[in-house]
């Protein structure tokens, strides 16, 4: 639903008397005040004029004292640099004023990220049970951390090791024999599955004995794969170049040579 228009102001005063209403409220910025402003009146010599008065007179901080005191706030909050010199950008304070309220607030109190980082890490996460290490490093992110801090976060904190990747917590949960019939039914050799696996952090030291035992029940046909493969392609293996290609396609599909010389013997055949 639109907001009804704004009732436009007819004198300068009513323009003070919506900047005072509104400061009020809460505490803006000079940029914030003056949006709201310029919604009451497009007579921008009025704006300047009251926007002048205000800060002469208090009412209104200067760019500068406001991220001071966004700094204190924050700071006393555990929040990091990164978040207040994003909020206080995205409020209108021009960055050179950003970064010397930061680092006059960071000297004065004797701010070290890096301590605040563990404070707020050891603060939030008694364990690190029901998350994973992505959405820890997603939420220090968010609250201004750099990765440094978070790393050294991390390392201070008794639970470490038990925070684990989203995959690392899903390789827990497969099924080793499952996985490998899915990748050979996607037309992979041994070494590239066993490549893959790796990858997704999935235990594989029963991998040998796990596909033997795939191979005799006849869930897998590494054999029968590398010819599936090869029949995708158009290979003229009468051709030396042209085998000498298919080779290396199949090799680097993961099959063994015995498996590929058979393939290719079956096709001559």
């Amino acid at each position: 639903m639109l907001r009804p228009p704004l009732r436009q102001a007819k004198t300068i005063d009513n323009v003070f008397n919506s900047a005072y209403w509104h400061l009020s409220q809460q505490d803006f910025t000079i940029n914030e005040i003056r949006i709201k402003l310029e919604r009451k009146t497009d007579n921008q010599e009025w704006i300047e004029t009251v926007l002048a008065k205000l800060i002469e007179s208090g009412y209104l901080k200067s760019n500068f004292d406001f991220a001071l005191r966004y700094c204190e706030l924050s700071f006393s909050h555990e929040l990091g640099v990164g978040a207040i010199r994003r909020k206080l950008t995205l409020r209108g304070i021009p960055a050179n004023e950003v970064d010397a309220a930061i680092e006059q607030v960071m000297d004065e109190q004797n701010i070290d990220g890096f301590e605040m980082a563990t404070s707020r890490l050891l603060s939030r996460f008694d364990n690190f049970h029901g998350t994973n290490k992505e959405k820890v490093y997603t939420q220090m992110t968010s609250k201004g951390f750099s990765r440094v801090e978070i790393d050294h976060a991390l390392s201070q904190h008794p639970q470490r090791e038990t925070l684990r990747s989203k995959l690392a917590i899903k390789a827990d949960k497969a099924d080793l024999a499952a996985e490998i019939i899915k990748l050979a039914n996607k037309g992979k050799g041994e070494t590239l599955i066993l490549q893959e696996l790796k990858q997704r952090l999935i235990d594989v030291s029963d991998f040998e004995e796990t596909l033997y035992q795939l191979t005799l029940a006849g869930d897998v046909d590494l054999y029968q794969s590398c010819k599936d493969e090869l029949a995708k392609k158009r290979y003229d293996l009468s051709d030396y170049k042209e085998k000498s290609k298919a080779y290396a396609y199949l090799s680097r599909k993961g099959f063994a040579s015995d498996e590929i010389k058979e393939a290719m013997k079956l096709d001559d055949e």
